[in-house]
Order: structure tokens, then C-alpha cells, then sequence
């Protein structure tokens, strides 16, 4: 039996955070984090996510500073970040993907959209892990 892939959700809300592990759980490990800090810590970990579904609006470090860190380091630059938050503004989506995520989803969110890209996401990380 393969292992399920590992994901990183990072959201200070309890509510959010137990919304996605229902609609993931199935199919990945899903672990969570309630802030940023313990975010890099868990990537930085032995056992790193293969992807993290990143929330922007968070007490003390927020997730573009999550995201600055994870792809300044050498250890998580290549884990694919997708940020799924409240901020829908394009000049929000453009910082996104120009601090390095693969995607950016608004919430709310359609949970079909969210195990989509998440699936994609995954599925083109291991591709360019084999190469």
C-alpha cells in the first residue's frame, strides 16, 4: 500500500482547519497548524508536508511572511504552497504566486475546486520529483 501524501493546513481559525481535514482526510495525512510559526517548524520537520494549503490573515507572522520564509529556505523551497484565504483582491493573488505559491484559492471555497487542485498540485510535485 502506497503512503498517503502529507499536507500542511495552516489557519488560525478552529472551524477552517477542521473543514478541510473532513474534506481531505480521506485521501492525505493532514496536519494542521495554528499559526505561522508552527507552520515552518512542522515543515522544517523530518517528516515535511508535500504540500501546504497556507491561510494569508493570521496573528503575529501571516502567510505571505510564512511563505517568504519556506521559500528562502533550501529544506522547503520546493513544497508547493497553495494559499486559501479571504483575500480575493488581485494585487493579493499576484503577491501570492510572486512570493513563490502554486495557487491561490478564496474563501469561500468550493470543496470539489480545493481536492482538485490539491490532487494537481501533488500529482506535479512527485512528477518533478522523478525527473
Amino acid at each position: 500500500m502506497t503512503e498517503k501524501p502529507k499536507v500542511l493546513v495552516v489557519d488560525n481559525e478552529s472551524l477552517h482547519l477542521s473543514v478541510i481535514v473532513e474534506l481531505l482526510g480521506d485521501d492525505y495525512v493532514v496536519v494542521v497548524a495554528k499559526n505561522g510559526e508552527k507552520a515552518l517548524q512542522i515543515a522544517r520537520s523530518d517528516s515535511p508536508p508535500a504540500l501546504i494549503l497556507l491561510d494569508v490573515l493570521m496573528p503575529g507572522m501571516d502567510g505571505y511572511e510564512v511563505c517568504r520564509s519556506l521559500k528562502a529556505d533550501r529544506l522547503t523551497r520546493n513544497i508547493p504552497v497553495i494559499f486559501l484565504t479571504v483575500k480575493s483582491d488581485v494585487n493579493d493573488e499576484t503577491l501570492g504566486f510572486d512570493l513563490g505559491a502554486v495557487d491561490y484559492i478564496s474563501k469561500p471555497f468550493s470543496p470539489p475546486i480545493v481536492r482538485a487542485r490539491v490532487a494537481t498540485h501533488l500529482a506535479l510535485k512527485m512528477a518533478n520529483d522523478d525527473l
